[in-house]
């Protein structure tokens, strides 16, 4: 069994994407979701696993649950955002800017910089430089292809 197993999670590399949506729909008996070819192939990998070797146990899927409970208050529409691109409050953002070096510290409702409380990154990066940045990129926190 092992062996059709691994042969089948292997043999997804090779499927063509439209091989890898009937596959979906053999093994989920659902329409497969707009994702990308990667997802996919994940996806239905561990599914090909499940099947096989059975899923998770009863005591995780509770106790998992029971985490998303207290993370979300057991909204699903909660688990749908997006997380936040804030880093943890703490963190120190150092950032170089014509040969001065600017050091910010995230903080549980924004950021302090040079003392001064400010609630967001595009603030202070304004503060820096003079004109309008997106702080994340400006702090090296997102790609500049990705921020537009």
């Amino acid at each position: 069994m092992t062996d059709t197993v691994l042969a089948r999670v292997a043999a997804l590399k090779a499927l063509p994407i439209a091989k890898l949506k009937e596959q979906w729909r053999d093994l989920f008996e659902t329409e497969p979701p707009p994702y990308n070819r990667r997802f996919l192939e994940h996806r239905l990998a561990y599914r090909i696993q499940e099947l096989a070797y059975g899923g998770l146990k009863p005591e995780t899927i509770s106790r998992l649950r029971a985490l998303a409970e207290d993370l979300d208050g057991g909204n699903p529409a909660r688990r749908r955002q997006p997380p936040k691109d804030r880093p943890i409050a703490g963190t120190r953002l150092v950032r170089e800017w014509q040969g001065v070096e600017h050091c910010v510290t995230v903080c549980d409702d924004g950021y302090e910089y040079q003392g001064c409380p400010y609630k967001s990154l595009s603030a202070i990066a304004r503060a820096i430089t003079g004109t309008r940045w997106n702080g994340l990129v400006f702090f090296g926190l997102k790609n500049r292809r990705a921020a537009s």
